[in-house]
């Protein structure tokens, strides 16, 4: 089978020259360079979020900036701007692209340059790095994913809290690497008791005779969208639950899906070459995803 990913998209021409935000400028792609000192480059020191924009509007945007000062805080980064300067910095990028819908951007803050190559973040004095991506961007439509359980697990909060957005993806970059040494997609990845978690990308659910399954989220990305799907869940009368399950669980499952705000709920028909119920998307998934639809127009 061809591979995938979850963040596959269509190729689309106009992002061969697309503008860039960097430290208050709007850039082109000759410009949009950091030092080689950056603390996010050298260190892998930051934070980040991902927005995706709909007919002219960034999905659940209050919720991305509540996520991403709280992370500033919890790292102990000054990002340097207002969430109102955040904001327009995000909407002038967009009118610099001529976008208005299918759009997804990544904004990076770092803890800026660094004048000597080391740890400490007393040697980071020229900074914040803000960096804003943005791409013209319709995701990839495919086969349902194919998932790997690995030995990477996602950890406790007292080495890296998983819940943070932060430029430190190594452990889950790993985990990618060994899904796709297996023949997947992506990487299924247990928290620190054995339990199922998250993938390395996405948040991860099941579905059991009606009723949808996710991690109890005290060892998986805080996913905006996760949370989104709970909600709608619990507004629209289908049982859910944040619970400890295993992979007998998955196995068994009737469906299977991960959430993100790229692709919102992708469907998954594999798990360690165990088919998914019909493999193929459900009827539990496929209706999350018009009621998703319908809050993001909202």
């Amino acid at each position: 089978m061809q591979d995938q990913t979850t963040h596959d998209a269509v190729e689309d021409p106009r992002n061969a020259d697309l503008k860039f935000h960097l430290n208050g400028r709007i850039v082109g792609g000759e410009a949009a360079v950091v030092s080689i000192y950056d603390s996010g480059f050298m260190l892998g020191d930051g934070i980040w979020e991902g927005l995706r924009l709909y007919d002219g509007r960034w999905a659940f945007l209050d919720d991305h900036l509540d996520r991403l000062f709280e992370a500033a805080k919890a790292i102990d980064l000054d990002i340097g701007m207002t969430r109102d300067q955040v904001v327009q910095a995000l909407e002038d990028l967009r009118k610099a692209n001529g976008m208005q819908t299918d759009a997804h951007a990544r904004l990076m803050v770092t803890r800026g340059r660094k004048v000597r190559p080391f740890q400490h973040p007393s040697l980071s004095r020229s900074g914040p790095t803000v960096a804003i991506i943005m791409e013209h961007s319709v995701p990839q439509a495919g086969r349902p994913l194919r998932l790997a359980t690995v030995p990477h697990v996602r950890g406790l909060p007292m080495t890296q809290d998983p819940k943070l957005n932060s430029h430190s993806k190594l452990n889950c970059i790993l985990a990618c690497i060994a899904a796709e040494k297996a023949g997947a997609d992506e990487a299924l990845m247990l928290d620190v008791h054995g339990f199922v978690n998250t993938t390395n990308a996405c948040n991860f659910f099941i579905v059991r005779k009606g009723a949808v399954w996710t991690s109890t989220g005290d060892y998986c990305m805080n996913g905006i969208t996760r949370a989104k799907v709970i909600d709608l869940c619990r507004a629209n009368d289908i049982p859910v639950f944040e619970k400890n399950f295993s992979l007998v669980d998955c196995y068994g499952a009737d469906e299977a899906f991960v959430t993100g705000t790229f692709g919102a709920q992708s469907p998954v028909g594999e798990i360690d070459g165990r088919v998914i119920g019909s493999g193929e998307i459900g009827p539990v998934t496929e209706r999350i995803r018009a009621l998703y639809k319908d809050l993001v127009a909202q």
